[in-house]
């Protein structure tokens, strides 16, 4: 059975690889496994807008409250809020059911610790398994079987958490948002209105059927164009979970999480609340923000793709803020995985603070051309343990030198290589990447 944990979380297309069996399965295992020294241990439970999300969050219910745990319902929220109400709750570990920016058909499950964290690699192999040995795990009876109990003030709580973190009225700004038909559709129009923006909303709907499609975060387009309608406006893109943001200023710019990041992390340094003066990015991160934090005497620290991953990263060199590209951005004194709700709101906060527009921040980090495409192979792990691939990704760096750089890397979440490629010629970089992708797709042919 191939590996079921991937970058963030379990994932596939809902009722064929992700089916209600196996969500049961993982449920019990991570149940199980984050509650095996709890009496009576509870979950904090919550959800997308993804048409399959009844049917996989009715068998990750059974299967917690199979194992003797609690459920505590949450219904639709962001991921973030998720992670935010099972610390706050004091619940044993909080369970999302989400795929994220993926397509529609897809869904996945993820966990968060006590604390509102996600799992490391050891947690999550655990809990693998568990799952894949399907163990003799605790079949309680009568009274010791798990409940639910629905918290129909979860929103509420998040929101009000969000809008005390940020600390200031925006009276005066005017922000379009788009909710990507997820997650954030009722809580972000709210949370802005509620601190005193005029808020356009589009996208703005709970319809599993449209989400992210055509829209949201991973579309930047249709913001860009929709802020473009209201001068002077501020537009702002979430992701079908909301954890991830990428942000249009009034003129018209897209500014992405290498951006949002550079703009955090010297606002941070300058008011002497960037810890050890690090930042942390990915392998992916533009080497732009690499050359606009050092300016600033910032040093940025690349882990592997994955927020998770930049987590661990920001633990060990003891940061307070890192992010991606795609726009997951964490900041630690207040949230405990990637926020797009809050990391748009800390943005806007400086800009209020500073008086200035969005687009006074353009300059902030020139952005080198960088290009990535998603090639389909048979065995995104396999390939990459071959001959002809090592040699491959030898020969690519040694074209590209110093001028840029070239990273191959399995998908975590789908059946795919992804290949990013930075330098100084966009052009160059475009027939590289021609010349790559004939490569891998001979060598797929070739092995598998």
């Amino acid at each position: 059975m191939e590996r079921l944990f991937g970058t963030d979380g379990v994932r596939g297309v809902a009722n064929i690889k992700l089916t209600p069996e196996l969500a049961l399965k993982v449920a019990r295992a991570g149940g199980y496994f984050l509650g095996k020294d709890t009496e009576r241990p509870t979950f904090v439970l919550g959800r997308d807008t993804r048409c399959s999300g009844d049917m996989i969050k009715g068998a990750v219910i059974a299967g917690l409250c199979s194992i003797g745990g609690d459920v505590i319902d949450v219904g639709i929220l962001p991921t973030p809020g998720i992670a935010y109400l099972t610390k706050r709750l004091k619940a044993t570990g909080g369970v999302v059911i989400s795929a994220s920016h993926n397509p529609i058909v897809d869904n996945g499950i993820k966990f968060f610790d006590s604390n509102g964290f996600k799992l490391s690699d050891d947690m999550e192999d655990a809990i693998e398994r568990l799952t894949k040995e399907e163990k003799d795990l605790p079949r309680p009876i009568g009274a010791d079987i798990g409940r639910v109990k629905r918290l129909d003030d979860a929103g509420d709580m998040y929101a009000k958490y969000l809008m005390s973190q940020v600390g200031i009225k925006l009276d005066g700004i005017r922000v379009v948002l788009d909710c990507a038909y997820g997650a954030s559709y009722s809580i972000a129009p709210y949370i802005y209105r509620a601190l005193g923006a005029e808020v356009i909303s589009i996208n703005d709907d709970p319809v599993g059927e449209k989400i992210n499609v055509n829209c949201g975060s991973t579309h930047p387009e249709v913001i860009k164009e929709k802020t473009r309608e209201y001068q002077g406006s501020i537009g702002i893109s979430f992701d079908g979970d909301s954890d991830r943001v990428i942000l249009v200023d009034e003129e018209g710019n897209i500014l992405d999480g290498d951006h949002i990041l550079a703009i955090l992390g010297i606002e941070l340094s300058k008011k002497n609340l960037l810890k050890n003066n690090v930042v942390v990015g990915t392998v992916l991160s533009n080497i732009g923000l690499e050359k606009a934090l050092s300016k600033y005497g910032i040093r940025l620290l690349r882990a592997q793709v994955g927020d998770r991953y930049v987590l661990e990263e920001m633990f060990r060199s003891d940061a307070v803020i890192g992010g991606e590209p795609s726009g997951h951005i964490i900041y630690l004194p207040s949230v405990t995985t990637g926020d797009g709700i809050f990391t748009s709101l800390m943005t806007i906060k400086i800009l209020k603070e500073a008086n200035k527009p969005l687009s006074s921040f353009k300059g902030i980090m020139i952005r080198y051309p960088q290009i990535s495409e998603n090639i389909k192979v048979k065995d995104k792990f396999g390939i990459m343990t071959t001959k002809d691939m090592k040699s491959l990704i030898e020969e690519v760096n040694n074209i590209i030198g110093n001028k840029g750089r070239c990273i191959i890397r399995p998908s975590g979440t789908e059946d795919y290589l992804r290949v990013t490629l930075e330098g100084e010629d966009e052009g160059f970089i475009k027939e590289l990447l021609k010349d790559i992708r004939k490569r891998i797709e001979e060598i797929d042919n070739a092995y598998f």
